[in-house]
């Protein structure tokens, strides 16, 4: 009986609410979705992102930037770690950072085409908020054509 609660409540918190795209008008953490957290075993980089993220949501971006740089220390090759970064600097009007971020984390990502889309729509928030319309369509169309 207790594996099948065990069971049951494993298999309820793996079902998910489905993305619906927020309007185009609204605030930039509401058009990103969240990513998943970071693919590491390291108990203290999820600490640290963990930190960051409490950190961005309360408004110390600096604070967050600082944490995720840390984790980036200990695991420079997590492209969720360098996707996240990319997060806080697309929050803190760091724009072209953002983006080159973005960039970094794809070229980490390897096959997996779900954080590489993500990565294309950090890139396309960041062009688009820099005036440049004709770039942020180019990578949002990069997006699209990863998600399928």
């Amino acid at each position: 009986m207790k594996r099948s609660v065990a069971l049951a409540a494993l298999v309820a918190g793996c079902a998910g609410v489905p993305d619906i795209p927020p309007p185009p008008g609204a605030p930039v953490e509401d058009r990103i979705a969240r990513p998943a957290p970071p693919a590491s075993e390291n108990v203290a980089v999820l600490s640290l992102v963990q930190n960051a993220r409490a950190d961005s949501g309360a408004g110390r971006l600096a604070n967050a930037g600082a944490t995720l740089e840390r984790a980036l220390r200990i695991e420079p090759r997590n492209p969720r770690l360098w996707q996240e970064l990319a997060r806080v600097r697309l929050k803190q009007g760091e724009f072209a950072q953002a983006e080159s971020v973005a960039v970094r984390s794809n070229s980490w990502a390897g096959a997996d085409a779900a954080l590489r889309a993500e990565n294309w729509r950090l890139i396309a928030e960041s062009r688009e908020a820099r005036g440049d319309t004709v770039g942020a369509r180019d990578a949002l169309d990069t997006a699209s054509r990863m998600a399928q």
